[in-house]
């Protein structure tokens, strides 16, 4: 058996081949990058990264997610309550949750949606089963009103969330569809971005990058064709081109990324700090942390730890642990692709510091983990704490 559990990406790549019988030439030829690359990504010398990831599964025959493989060392921890949300997202018309009074439902939503943003996916999963039942009976209930129908939406993006960040590909892809069903009923337009943001995620996830692209493209056209929203527009259109940032510099698209950027930067020079709507997150701190990634992406380290240092004593306003953890992340794979290994390490271990769910299952910093490992051939205590968080070692 192919078992893959609490292991980075990079080990994953190896634990798969093999067990295919596949040789490393073979699967390097069919990913289009060399035997040294797919040698040392295997054996911890250099990290896995998301376009890497995508182009080894199309050559073995297998989804990302696979290779990604299962985030927690211990599956039960959250394997009960998968399931309790899965019955709740098929049972989307059909809530069994009792009406609760307005106000108890919107601290529920409130609650939801500080977990969500605090990167507490355990958590936001012990109330989502429930919420979700709650938000749609209510809704259902009033009819075609639409913020109750807009609450459903919100509560279908915090479990889209949850099923991303834990690796649940299907899940993740169903909940999308149920957003979109949500949002269709809101005759919010910004609700509707929320849902079309998600759908290209699951493109993003599964290294469907042209894809993603696809849907950013078709969501930007049907936004710009309906009357201007003002201030909405700019957190709208500026979180589509967010994630365009991130799908084309995937891509290796250069010209489609400092597009995207172009874009997000002229939409957010008027904000003062970031602004979260629909549980999107858009202003001018999001624009400089996605623009560092996407120089990750592009392989271009050097600008991104040059972009990174004004945010290092201190993180923009209106940006949640969500986008700092990640923000630390990103800048931890810039200094490593530098060797810089001191470096990678603390700044990782602030992603640790700032959102430690998110740190111990993002395939990104396993990898970094990882690779530190190998570089360092000894135990840092450091190091070491931040591997057993993750479950890589015990």
């Amino acid at each position: 058996m192919d078992s893959t559990g609490a292991l980075s990406p990079g080990a994953n790549i190896a634990v798969l081949r093999r067990a295919r019988g596949l040789t490393q030439t073979k699967v390097a030829r069919l990913a289009d990058i060399t035997v040294s690359h797919l040698s040392k990504v295997e054996n911890g010398d250099r990290a896995a990264t998301p376009p890497v990831v995508a182009a080894i599964a199309r050559a073995m025959g297998v989804t990302t997610a696979r290779i990604y493989g299962e985030p927690f060392a211990d599956p039960s921890e959250q394997g009960d309550l998968l399931t309790q949300l899965r019955g709740a997202v098929r049972r989307h018309t059909l809530p069994k949750e009792d009406l609760l009074p307005p106000a108890e439902l919107q601290a529920k939503l409130q609650r939801a949606a500080e977990l969500r943003a605090g990167t507490k996916y355990l958590e936001l999963l012990q109330i989502l089963p429930s919420l979700l039942g709650e938000a749609t009976a209510s809704a259902l209930a009033a009819g075609g009103d639409a913020t109750a129908w807009g609450a459903v939406a919100d509560v279908y993006g915090c479990a889209y969330a949850v099923a991303h960040r834990l690796n649940q590909p299907d899940l993740a892809d169903l909940i999308v569809s149920r957003q979109t069903w949500a949002a269709q009923r809101t005759w919010n337009p910004m609700a509707e971005v929320g849902a079309a943001w998600n759908q290209a995620g699951t493109y993003q996830s599964a290294g469907d990058y042209g894809d993603g692209l696809a849907v950013v493209e078709q969501a930007i056209s049907r936004y710009e064709s309906g009357p201007a929203q003002g201030h909405e527009s700019a957190i709208a259109l500026g979180s589509l081109h967010l994630r365009g940032i991130v799908l084309a510099s995937r891509a290796k698209d250069k010209q489609a990324t400092e597009e995207h950027v172009r874009k997000a930067k002229a939409l957010s020079e008027n904000m003062d700090s970031d602004v979260l709507r629909h549980n999107l997150t858009f202003g001018p701190g999001n624009t400089a942390f996605y623009e560092l990634a996407a120089h990750v992406e592009l392989e271009r380290p050097d600008k991104a730890v040059s972009s990174a240092t004004p945010f290092l004593k201190a993180a923009p306003a209106g940006l949640g642990p969500s986008r700092v953890g990640r923000f630390y992340i990103d800048t931890a794979r810039a200094k490593l692709a530098l060797n810089d290994y001191d470096g990678a390490e603390e700044t990782l271990d602030r992603a640790f510091e700032v959102a430690p769910q998110m740190a111990e299952i993002h395939p990104m910093a396993r990898e970094v983990l990882r690779v530190l490992f190998v570089s360092h051939q000894r135990a840092r205590p450091r190091l070491l704490r931040m591997a057993e968080k993750s479950g890589l070692c015990r």
